[in-house]
């Protein structure tokens, strides 16, 4: 799986409904409302890297509203639950 993060600086007025259209879109698995210098922030997850232009230039650019986007590759995913789990010892 391919995770993108993508930032999405909107119109101002259209916020709510420009989150709720890109959640709706095939590949996005989750929109934030962010404070800052981005207005959304949206999870893209994807199987192939050649979907990751499909998803983001193809749908989530062509959103009303959406004025620019900034497109951040995942390499690795942490969690709390893989930290403990590398850190582990074998005691429970």
């Amino acid at each position: 799986m391919i995770t993108a993060i993508v930032m999405i600086d909107a119109a101002t007025d259209a916020i709510p409904e420009v989150a709720q259209a890109v959640a709706d879109l095939e590949g996005v698995s989750e929109v934030y409302s962010v404070a800052g210098d981005t207005d959304l922030i949206a999870v893209v997850r994807v199987r192939e890297f050649e979907q990751i232009a499909e998803v983001i230039a193809g749908r989530i650019s062509k959103v009303p509203g959406v004025l620019e986007t900034d497109t951040h590759i995942a390499f690795r995913s942490y969690s709390r639950h893989d930290l403990e789990a590398a850190f582990a010892i074998g005691l429970e």
